[in-house]
């Protein structure tokens, strides 16, 4: 089973890793993370600049890291992991249910056409837009909103990626998706799962679980929808 990190209080001891190159070369490319692009990404896109000053000595381990008020920016194991699922193409447009701070949004923007991401915590969508100003990437759109009823405007999406755990995948994503599209998301409430979907039709798809992983909860209407 790959090792994961939960979602709890982190502890930032042991050691540190120094540089963006062991990150990738240690954490990512020795546990089968081979996607030449999404290796790329990672190293184009700096996680020190989503961390707080205070701890970015600590941007490259091997861990989701605080960002405040018990939020947390993703282990970037599994930001390449997640990222290589879906096998993004450069004309893709993809749709993020959770900005967060905006990491995984920047990653995914190097390797697609579009990104839009939606963030329902009002603090971290201001935050994320904060964060991904300073990179100077242009191809992101983000906004304050429940991410349950996806970005119907903008649909369809080759691919969806939730950052958070909903119940159940919300059917109003599902529809957003092109034919052939994929939606990664973790799936569940005390036992989750990530899944892969794959459109097939009007009204079908192939679905794959690929390992357990542990995510924050989905909030909003996901949560009403059990």
């Amino acid at each position: 089973m790959i090792k994961l990190w939960g979602e709890k209080k982190l502890e930032l001891t042991g050691k540190m890793m120094t540089t963006k190159e062991e990150m990738i070369r240690v954490q990512l490319e020795s546990r089968g993370i081979g996607d030449e692009g999404v290796l790329e990404a990672m190293r184009k896109v700096d996680r020190a600049l989503f961390v707080p000053e205070e701890i970015r000595e600590h941007a490259y381990e091997d861990r989701p890291l605080p960002i405040g008020k018990g939020q947390t920016i993703s282990q970037p194991y599994i930001v390449a992991y997640m990222a290589q699922e879906l096998g993004l193409q450069a004309g893709d447009v993809v749709l993020e249910i959770g900005t967060g701070c905006g990491y995984n949004a920047a990653v995914l923007s190097r390797l697609v056409k579009h990104v839009y991401s939606i963030e329902v915590v009002e603090w971290l969508a201001e935050l994320a837009r904060e964060n991904l100003a300073q990179t100077g990437i242009e191809n992101i759109t983000t906004k304050f909103a429940d991410g349950f009823k996806g970005w119907e405007e903008k649909a369809p999406f080759d691919a969806i990626i939730l950052t958070a755990a909903p119940p159940t995948i919300p059917e109003p994503l599902k529809q957003q998706l092109s034919m052939g599209g994929k939606l990664l998301a973790p799936v569940g409430t005390r036992k989750q799962q990530l899944k892969l979907l794959r459109r097939t039709g009007d009204n079908t798809f192939e679905e794959r679980s690929l390992l357990p992983v542990s995510f924050v909860p989905m909030t909003g209407k996901a949560q009403h929808r059990i």
